[in-house]
Formats: structure tokens, sequence, C-alpha cells
């Protein structure tokens, strides 16, 4: 691992700044904190290689305010956006304008530093290839076409009750559906899909 990638953490809430910290800095990651999106904008034209971890919901500028001011200033760090559950619609929007990641609160350590890991490696690994988009097109044909709903409805970003209505089906068949699809598409999370569906080209 380098020691010179810094994990730029922005959060308004000192709490989750301190526990995000000190599980990074205990996996041995150097990190750096910062209580809002402005507060890291002053910092750009000084600021540290490595990886932004922002929470979507902040007072005065948003998580994703924030992407898009950094997109804007030509910034290439990778980012990964920390959600709630009601914001999942958001941070799919946020992948799609370029966000490597979203974590869902609460997340587990494990999940936190898989995700640190996957952005860091984003940075020196080639993007995804014409062989990666063909294995995940061959896991998409292997799905029935109700599980196909199912996964292009969730990796739009709706909810398992959303996605029940837009079907005309029960939310719990769709946790059924949904539980096959990250089985046969391999995946280890929402963003995994959300991830999968953007290869694809949906």
């Amino acid at each position: 691992m380098s020691t010179k990638v810094l994990i730029h953490i922005v959060d308004d809430d000192p709490a989750v700044r301190d526990s995000l910290a000190f599980v990074l800095g205990t996996a041995g990651w150097e990190v750096r904190s910062y209580a809002s999106g402005p507060a890291l904008l002053e910092q750009l034209e000084t600021l540290e290689p490595g990886l932004i971890i922002t929470d979507v919901r902040m007072p005065g500028m948003t998580g994703l305010e924030l992407i898009e001011r950094l997109k804007n200033l030509g910034a290439r760090h990778p980012i990964i956006v920390l959600t709630g559950h009601a914001d999942v619609a958001m941070a799919v929007g946020a992948m799609k304008a370029g966000v490597i990641d979203f974590l869902e609160k609460p997340f587990n350590d494990d999940a936190l530093l898989a995700a640190v890991q996957r952005g860091v490696s984003s940075q020196t690994a080639p993007r995804e290839d014409e062989a990666a988009r063909a294995d995940i097109l061959l896991k998409l044909a292997q799905l029935t076409a109700r599980e196909r709903d199912v996964f292009d409805a969730i990796a739009a970003g709706e909810s398992n009750k959303s996605a029940a209505q837009l079907l005309g089906i029960s939310p719990r068949t769709v946790e059924i559906y949904r539980a096959n699809v990250m089985e046969k598409m391999q995946a280890r999370s929402l963003a995994d899909l959300v991830r999968m569906s953007l290869i694809a080209g949906n």
C-alpha cells in the first residue's frame, strides 16, 4: 500500500469523520478530514493525490454539488459517496456522473476498506475493457425476463417498493428476484449492479 495516497473525508458530522479516519488509519491509510465541501475546495490547488469520500447530505453544499464542482475544476480524484437508504437514486445518478462507488449506511468496516482499495486501484488499473463488458452481457443473458426487469429497476435506483409498483408485483417478490439477480451477476452490492449496468451500456 502506498503511503503517498491520501484519503480525503468530507462530512459535516465530526463523529462520522472521526470514525472513518480511525478505521482507515488503523488499516494503514493516511487520512485528511474536512467539515464541508467548500473546506475541501479551498485546498484543491494543493490537494494531495488520493481518493475522496463524501457524504451526500450536507448543509451549504451537498455531496453531489461538491462532485460537480470537482469535475468542473478538473480534479481527477476517484470519489466514493456515502448515502442513506433514501438517497440511493441520487447515488446512482452520481455514479453515472463518474463516481466510482457508493456505500449505503450503515456499512461495515470491511465494505469501506474494500471500496477504498477498489478506488485507489482504479487510478492505475486500465478502464473496463470489452472482455469485462462481454462477461457482464453473458451474465445478463442468464437472467430470466422478470429478473432482468428487476435488475434494470434496481440499477436505475428504484427501491424494492418502487420497483414492485413499477413491475406490478409485491415488494417481497422483488426481494426474491433481487437476491437471484445478485447471485447470478456475482454482485456484492448495489453499487456493483449499477457499475455493471453502466458498463453494459444500459
